[in-house]
C-alpha cells in the first residue's frame, strides 16, 4: 500500500446496515475492534428505532462514536428526541452525534399521514429545539411548526448535525448547525456547491463554518461493473426521488428521476478499487474540505468477506 499522507483531524465512519438489530450490534462492535471512529444508524430497515439501537450499542462499546443519519423530524417531538439522546449521552459520555433531517414527502404522507410542506422551514426550528435543550439544557421556543418549554438538568452537549443536499440546506447548516451530512453527492458538486454555501451561511452569522460529513459509497474490487452493479442494487431508488432528482441537476445529471444511476452518475460518487486508489480518493476530499467520511459499504460477491475487507482498510487509515 502507498504511503498516502491522509488528514490526521478526518474522521472515518460508516453507515451500518440495518437489516435487523443483531447485526446493527454486532457491525458496531467489529467496526470498534478494527478502528473505524463512528457508526451511523438510518431510520429505515427492519432494526427498529435507531436511538433504541445505538443506546444498546452505547453499553456493548468502549470509544466508537455513535450518530444518526438521520433521525425523521416528522416523527417524534424535538423534546422527546432530547430526552432520548439524554439517556444515551449520559451512558456513553461524548459519543453520541444526532444527525436530523425531514426525510422524503412519500414516507411520510404515505406511512405517516403528515402533510408534508416546508421541509427546510420544519428542519430548522427542530435543530434550534435541540440545539437549546443540548448546548443550553433548557428552551423556551415557539415558531410556526413546533412550540417546546423544557428544561433538563443538565445540558448534554450532543452535537445537532442535520442532512443536506441542495443550496439552502448546505447554507442553513452553516447558520445553525454542528455538522452537515450529505448523502450520495457527486464530490465536484460537494466541492464546488455545498462547502461555498456551507461556508456562506456560517459567515452571514458569524461564525466558524460547521464540519462537512461526506457520504462516500466505497467499494474494494478490481471490477468496476460489479460495483456500478451494486450501487444499483443496493443504493438503487435515491436518484428516482424528488429532493436528490434537484441535487442531480444541480450537479450536471438531468432527469434522474427517468435515468436512473448512469455510469456517469456513479462515476461521479462512487469509489471503486484498490485500497490505493480509495485511500487517494478520501485524501482528495480530506484536501478540499470534507472533515468526516461516512461510508456506505457496497459490498460485491461475497458479502461477509467484502464487508471485513473494507472495514479494515478504513479502519487502519
Amino acid at each position: 500500500m502507498n504511503d498516502f499522507q491522509i488528514n490526521d483531524d478526518l474522521l472515518i465512519g460508516i453507515s451500518v446496515p440495518t437489516i435487523d438489530t443483531e447485526t446493527v450490534l454486532t457491525t458496531i462492535r467489529e467496526a470498534e475492534k478494527a478502528g473505524i471512529d463512528a457508526a451511523w444508524l438510518t431510520s429505515g430497515g427492519e432494526a427498529g428505532d435507531a436511538l433504541t439501537s445505538l443506546a444498546v450499542a452505547a453499553s456493548q462499546t468502549d470509544h466508537i462514536m455513535l450518530g444518526t443519519s438521520i433521525l425523521r423530524t416528522w416523527t417524534r417531538h424535538p423534546i422527546v428526541t432530547a430526552r432520548q439522546a439524554q439517556s444515551i449521552a449520559n451512558i456513553a459520555p461524548g459519543r453520541l452525534r444526532l444527525g436530523i433531517g425531514p426525510s422524503h414527502r412519500d414516507s411520510m404522507t404515505e406511512t405517516f399521514g403528515f402533510k408534508f410542506f416546508n421541509p427546510l422551514g420544519h428542519l430548522r426550528e427542530y435543530v434550534t429545539i435541540l440545539t437549546e435543550l443540548s448546548h443550553r439544557g433548557k428552551v423556551a421556543f415557539e415558531g410556526n411548526y413546533y412550540k417546546a418549554n423544557f428544561e433538563i438538568n443538565n445540558p448534554i452537549n450532543v452535537p445537532i448535525m442535520a442532512s443536506a443536499l441542495r443550496p439552502a440546506s448546505f447554507e442553513m447548516c452553516g447558520q445553525i448547525t454542528d455538522g452537515a451530512i450529505s448523502w450520495v453527492c457527486p464530490y465536484t458538486y460537494l466541492k464546488d456547491t455545498a462547502m461555498t454555501s456551507l461556508n456562506h451561511g456560517a459567515t452571514e452569522v458569524g461564525r466558524e463554518p460547521p464540519p462537512m460529513v461526506v457520504h462516500a459509497p466505497i467499494c474494494l474490487t478490481d471490477d468496476l461493473g460489479k460495483a456500478r452493479n451494486a450501487v444499483r442494487e443496493q443504493l438503487g431508488y435515491f436518484p428516482l426521488t424528488p429532493f436528490y432528482k434537484l441535487m442531480f441537476e444541480s450537479a450536471g445529471f438531468k432527469e434522474s428521476d427517468k435515468t436512473g444511476w448512469t455510469d456517469d452518475m456513479l462515476d461521479a460518487v462512487l469509489i471503486a478499487g484498490s485500497e490505493d486508489v480509495v485511500i487517494e480518493k478520501l485524501n482528495e476530499i480530506s484536501q478540499w474540505g470534507g472533515a468526516e467520511i461516512l461510508a456506505t459499504i457496497v459490498t460485491v460477491d461475497n458479502t461477509r468477506e467484502s464487508m471485513k475487507r473494507t472495514m479494515k482498510l478504513l479502519g487502519e487509515i
